[in-house]
């Protein structure tokens, strides 16, 4: 039987609080897709109709899945990435990696296909990734990837889906 000592009391309480913080600071059903004016637009109802609860929430709300439960991280076919909101490409199979992290990965993306902004959430300085065509989110793009470019393009699984060649 586990035990409560006065360490990891206080680790659960630093957590909880962390957690609370994180609530306060990104509201739940705010959306967040990047802001714009792009080619592709749906109302909100329309956006709702056409994806799944998970997939909005990372679409629309910026929202992530759970590391190492996207099926996409597995899939090692010749073909293309697309943005599951309008179907955009977005990378080619061949720029697919392995991170180790839990999240589909990529060291270059099809040009125009995604647009940046910074993102201060969570008390942290990252580079946001959205779809050029929808605005909607992807994931994170980071410094530690692989030659040529030394990029990881970090992708949510849900906001992908795979067309085979």
């Amino acid at each position: 039987m586990a035990t409560i000592d006065r360490r990891n009391l206080l680790l659960g309480g630093t957590a909880l609080t962390a957690l609370a913080a994180f609530a306060v600071l990104r509201p739940i059903g705010a959306s967040r897709a990047a802001e714009g004016d792009f080619p592709f637009k749906l109302t909100e109802e329309e956006w709702r109709a056409r994806l799944s609860p998970e997939a909005y929430y990372i679409l629309r709300e910026e929202g992530t899945e759970r590391p190492f439960s996207s099926p996409l991280l597995d899939e090692h076919r010749d073909g293309i990435f697309a943005c599951a909101g309008c179907d955009q490409p977005l990378f080619e199979s061949a720029t697919k990696f392995d991170s180790g992290t839990g999240w589909p990965s990529f060291y270059d993306f099809i040009p125009g296909a995604l647009g940046t902004r910074e993102d201060n959430s969570f008390g942290m300085v990252r580079t946001s990734l959205h779809c050029s065509n929808c605005g909607g989110h992807q994931g994170h793009v980071f410094e530690d990837g692989p030659p040529p470019t030394g990029l990881r393009y970090c992708i949510d699984g849900l906001a992908l889906k795979f067309i085979p060649a």
